[in-house]
């Protein structure tokens, strides 16, 4: 995973809800990662209030586009439950406590851990929720999409005879 860790902490930092201080580090995110251009330039020239908007359009309404990876593998179940103990203990193992005010498995906090370990495990074991994901971005017309397709770019190809 050599030189990806810089993107995969500006696409966390893009995946999520953009205040002030995400504001503030737009210039350092686009000279950082430029596979997120068409984002960050994007966010530069959107006002605030209408960027702020279209987050929650997008990611708050509808689980459509959740940014939560085991939603989409285990949706609103029990199941879900130990999923979330999974991401929990994938954190110690590698010496990281989950503190987050979200659950562990939102998309920017596995991108954040990725970027710290380089442990791309929980990554490939959800390519199908995040190509589901960027899918659904993409038809929806959102910038974020390009923020998943440049992720998705970095994963190994998917073991033979896996689903697509």
């Amino acid at each position: 995973m050599p030189g990806f860790e810089v993107l995969y902490q500006a696409a966390a930092l893009c995946l999520t809800y953009p205040d002030d201080d995400f504001r503030a580090r737009l210039p350092l995110l686009r000279e950082a990662a430029p596979q997120l251009r068409a984002f960050t330039d994007h966010a530069a020239v959107t006002p605030q209030g209408e960027l702020q908007a279209h987050y929650v359009e997008v990611f708050d309404f509808k689980n459509r586009h959740s940014l939560y990876l085991s939603w989409w593998t285990d949706g609103d179940t029990r199941n879900r439950g130990m999923s979330l103990v999974r991401f929990k203990e994938l954190y110690r193992a590698h010496g990281l406590e989950f503190t987050g005010e979200e659950l562990p498995d939102f998309l920017p906090a596995v991108l954040e851990f990725v970027s710290r370990t380089g442990d791309i495990g929980m990554l490939t074991e959800h390519r199908d929720a995040l190509d589901r994901l960027r899918s659904r971005l993409t038809a929806f017309g959102t910038p974020y999409a390009c923020v998943l397709d440049a992720v998705y770019a970095t994963l190994p190809p998917a073991p033979t005879g896996a689903r697509p």
